[in-house]
């Protein structure tokens, strides 16, 4: 290759013209002017995570049924599984917050027993053409993965690990398997996030301690969060993940112990409580 003999010359045929050249990342102006169209990788996928001891803790009569309804809905839809950890995680974060250890120690430990339930589902479907995706190799994974496979199982909760953000109050990592199950929503622009508990979806209170809570079809974030409820079946930490998101805009809580709830969850169908980013 012949170089121009003028060193300026040279200098101008290599340099690459970006608006965020000499510009600081961290200016509020150069921030906004990112505000770009994002396009969606999979628009087509239906993210559903099963909960940890809400479903899997129970065993099989109640995670086998479930099973059965995801690989019955696979020919109509793109399905990705997350799964969470249950109680296993409860109790090592118990031994981790005796022992002193940090935040991002104890979401590292977590991460283990959500893996070992993603394993187990895993290996269930595998006879079904579902494949397991370790969280590191998910996202660069999973199209083609879903491209010779029928579906794939990953670990719901998200691999920051040492880097777990320190909660506000306490030392419990904010970003569990629900959370994990909507990022990977929010990165790949999935059609829809189901997050299966043993709840009905959202009410005032706690309907298995309190008759009178009242149940909530539809609400958003903003509105949830300013409600502050007791309890929630939902991370708190997704409601702020979802005001911001750019391509997942909602969520949906669905009774995963009642047959045929998935099902129409994946139809479009009202059943259990969205959460949507905003009214519009």
């Amino acid at each position: 290759m012949n170089f121009p003999s003028d060193p300026t010359a040279r200098r101008e045929a290599q340099h690459v013209v970006s608006p965020l050249m000499r510009e600081s990342l961290m200016d509020k102006q150069v921030i906004a002017a990112t505000e770009t169209p994002v396009r969606a990788i999979l628009p087509r996928l239906n993210v559903i995570q099963i909960g940890g001891m809400s479903i899997m803790d129970r065993g099989k009569d109640a995670v086998l049924p479930l099973l059965d309804e995801i690989v019955a809905n696979q020919d109509r839809h793109m399905q990705v599984v997350g799964i969470g950890p249950g109680v296993r995680a409860r109790h090592i974060l118990a031994v981790g917050l005796d022992l002193g250890l940090p935040t991002g120690a104890l979401a590292t430990l977590a991460a283990k027993a959500s893996a070992q339930n993603a394993y187990m589902v895993s290996c269930l479907l595998a006879n079904h053409g579902f494949v397991y995706l370790e969280a590191p190799f998910i996202v660069q994974l999973l199209p083609a993965m879903l491209a010779a496979a029928r579906g794939a199982v990953f670990n719901g909760i998200p691999p920051y690990d040492l880097w777990e953000h320190p909660p506000a109050v306490g030392k419990i990592p904010p970003h569990g398997s629900d959370a994990g199950s909507y990022l990977i929503g929010e990165v790949f622009g999935a059609r829809s996030i189901i997050l299966l508990k043993d709840v009905d979806g959202v009410y005032t209170a706690d309907p298995k301690t309190n008759p009178d809570a009242q149940f909530i079809a539809e609400i958003t974030a903003s509105e949830l969060r300013a409600r502050n409820l007791p309890t929630l079946p939902i991370e708190p930490v997704v409601l702020e993940l979802l005001a911001r998101g750019k391509l997942a805009r909602s969520v949906r809580i669905v009774n995963g112990l009642v047959p045929g709830n998935l099902t129409r969850a994946l139809n479009g169908e009202a059943v259990g409580t969205i959460i949507r980013a905003s009214k519009s």
